[in-house]
């Protein structure tokens, strides 16, 4: 029974550390209790058999936990959990192509001062740069800043 209990302790604490290292790294919490279950192993290693005993199982214990560690981080078993895409793309990124100062075009709903106008053959979204303007007035472009069309009456 006593083995028992020992190998008990030893193995939970193992597996946690394992468990911190490959599936929640970074909370620690995890690895903390591991390191606890591993020297409560070791600390009733000593109180149960003699020192020779005890110090042998602190270096199997020891030994065993840095291999495990050392197997996990050389495994590769970070790259199945690593993104390795990334995200290049851009909202609305070609919004403005085609659209000049100047450009004329007519206001499709109440412009106040967010609304929709069509320009050329398009309808976009528009900010009014003068307050409120009604549906079916004629607008013209007065800015193109930061993927917005500023449009005036």
């Amino acid at each position: 029974m006593t083995w028992f209990i020992l190998l008990s302790l030893l193995t939970v604490g193992l597996l946690l550390v394992l468990t911190e290292i490959l599936f929640v790294p970074g909370t620690t919490l995890v690895g903390i209790i591991g390191v606890l279950f591993t020297a409560g192993g070791i600390y009733y290693a000593f109180l149960k058999f003699d020192n020779q005993t005890g110090w042998i199982i602190l270096l199997l214990a020891v030994l065993v936990n840095f291999s495990a560690i050392i197997y996990g981080f050389r495994s590769g078993v970070w790259s199945k959990f690593a993104l390795k895409d990334a995200i290049t793309g851009h909202a609305f990124e070609d919004r403005l192509q085609g659209l000049e100062l100047g450009m004329e075009g007519k206001a499709v709903s109440d412009i106040k001062p967010i609304g929709k106008a069509e320009i050329g053959e398009k309808i976009y979204e528009v900010k009014s740069d003068s307050g409120l303007i009604r549906a079916g007035t004629k607008i013209y472009i007065h800015k193109l800043e930061n993927n917005k069309i500023i449009i005036k009456a």
